[in-house]
Order: structure tokens, then sequence, then C-alpha cells
């Protein structure tokens, strides 16, 4: 449990450092980052309610720089790491890429963008991960590390990826590893997200 709880207390943090100064408070990677996720190995078993918190804490996050995600670079981004998530295992069935793209355009944050942009960026990643997963996985982090720029569409673009993968309450080892090579691409701490 103390990976939620040490999570709400990065959100607050995180809210704090945003309400006070814009994307200024970089400098506080934890200092484990190269340790690739050597914590708990049954860090996937958490409970489903906490899950349901993490998803609707990381929805709120976002939900509040919403003015600030509208650039082409996040929106691109995004679509990649959600098919990343969405193909983590090499296969991606018609269903749950249904399934993903109705989140993604339902996302109150990228309501920002047109809902076909969003389909159309998602679908081409999906088909490229599907046709030749290592080649496709490369193409999607490439575009992933675009947002690195500026650390609050960086974090953004996890945030995003992490409330898609945990929308059907629970989350894949492979899902998670796509997460933490989203987070080696965009320079941050998987451990920053509870990951």
């Amino acid at each position: 449990m103390a990976m939620w709880d040490r999570l709400k207390d990065q959100a607050k943090n995180l809210q704090q450092s945003q309400s006070g100064r814009g994307g200024g408070g970089q400098g506080h990677a934890p200092p484990g980052q190269g340790q690739r996720g050597g914590h708990a190995p049954g860090s996937s078993s958490g409970s489903g309610g906490s899950k349901a918190q993490l998803v609707g804490l990381l929805k709120s996050q976002l939900a509040s720089v919403k003015t600030e995600l509208k650039s082409g670079a996040y929106r691109d981004a995004s679509m990649a790491m959600c098919a990343l998530v969405a193909a983590a295992d090499g296969y991606v069935e018609q269903a749950e890429r249904q399934r993903v793209e109705e989140l993604i355009v339902s996302n109150e944050v990228l309501q920002n963008f047109p809902a076909d942009q969003l389909r159309q960026g998602f679908n081409r990643h999906v088909d490229r991960l599907v046709a030749n997963f290592e080649q496709g996985k490369a193409e999607a982090l490439r575009e992933i590390a675009k947002a690195a720029k500026k650390p609050q569409e960086a974090r953004a673009v996890v945030q995003t990826g992490i409330v898609v993968a945990g929308a059907d309450g629970h989350f894949e080892h492979s899902e998670q590893q796509a997460i933490r090579d989203a987070c080696a691409a965009l320079g941050l701490a998987p451990a920053e997200f509870g990951i």
C-alpha cells in the first residue's frame, strides 16, 4: 500500500509546485533513477480500489493543467503512449482498440484536440506495433521523447498512458513495462508514478 500513499503525496507536491510556479520544478528526480523497476515485483497486485484511486487522481491532475496541454508534441506523444500501452503484449484485438479509442476521445484533457486527429495518431501507431512490434515501439518511443523538452508535458504524457492503461482496473506487467520505457525516453523516474 505504501506505493499508493507515496503517490498521493507526490500528487499533492506536484499540484503545489504547479500552482506555485510554472514548470520550474524540474531538478527533483528521485535519486534511485538507475535501478530499473527494482522494487516490489508484486506491485501489480495492488487492490483494484487503489488502482481506481490512482487513475482518478491522475485524471484530476491532468484536468488541473488542461489549459497548458495544447501542443502538437503532447498530442502526438500521448497517442504514441496510448498505442504502446494498448499493444504492450504484442497484439491488439479490435475490441481493445475500440475501447482505448473511446477512452481517448472521451478524455477531458485530450478534448483539446479534434477526435479524428487523436484516432488517426493512435491507430497509426497501433498498426505499426502490430506489423512489427520492435520497430513500432522504437517509433512510438521517438515520438514520446519529443515531449521531453517541457517537463509538465512529459509528465502528462505518462499520466495519460497510466489513465488509459488502468481504465480496465488492472495493470498488466507488459503495460507497466511500456510505461517504464516511456519514462526512460522522457528522462523521468518511474517511481514518480508509483511504477
